[in-house]
């Protein structure tokens, strides 16, 4: 890739928004690492998968956005769209499949019924939908977007993508913000305030950091 007619990209405040954006996914993450691992761990079964997978999936989805804002010339774009596919369908997609997969089978061995909360119903709806946008968003693409005709329908279709995954992010923040805010294990192993912090803020500053970097 020629470097040498790269134009710098960004605008006043991108900067400082990816950085509260990533102090804010940190605190999310390491509280929810700080609770499953600090409750025996070793008790919880498949469980214990459940939110440190999902919460690196997050952070990966996180990462696979913030990575494209700006790309606005040809070179950067390339280079972002590359880093977006590997963040997203190299590592979130098998993250969020596997955590899903744990707290199934958690649920399945012990004979739980399933999908009985809301963050059960948006966690299955938030995966369903994941699968569905990264097979979209790589098939406008891949091949030149031979799948959706190529040229202008393929980049009709991607800002389609575009659009359903600023859709998709928080509807993905607000299933963990129902894990971790309102489930009953994290409830009766946290404190609420710790909950606040990790759970609403730190979730919401996230989704508000990253739109603010969007174009």
């Amino acid at each position: 890739m020629a470097t040498d007619n790269i134009k710098p990209e960004g605008r006043k405040g991108d900067g400082p928004a990816k950085v509260v954006v990533w102090a804010s996914f940190a605190v999310f993450a390491l509280t929810t690492w700080v609770i499953v691992l600090s409750n025996d761990p070793a008790s919880l079964g498949w469980f214990k998968f459940h939110p440190l997978l999902q919460s690196a999936a997050i952070g990966s989805f996180t990462y696979g956005i913030l990575t494209l804002q700006p790309t606005t010339q040809p070179d950067t774009k390339a280079a972002g769209l590359q880093r977006h596919q590997i963040a997203m369908i190299g590592i979130g997609v098998p993250l969020i499949l596997a955590g899903a997969l744990a707290v199934f089978v958690h649920k399945d061995s012990h004979g739980a019924p399933h999908f009985t909360t809301w963050h059960g119903t948006f966690g299955l709806i938030s995966v369903a939908w994941i699968v569905v946008q990264a097979l979209v968003g790589g098939s406008t693409v891949w091949f030149g977007g031979a799948a959706w005709g190529g040229g202008m329908k393929a980049k009709l279709m991607w800002k389609y993508h575009r659009l359903s995954g600023y859709v998709l992010f928080p509807t993905l923040l607000f299933t963990a913000y129902l894990g971790g805010g309102w489930s009953d294990w994290v409830t009766s192993h946290s404190d609420s305030f710790v909950r606040l912090l990790a759970y609403s803020i730190a979730l919401f500053v996230i989704l508000a950091g990253a739109y603010s970097r969007a174009r």
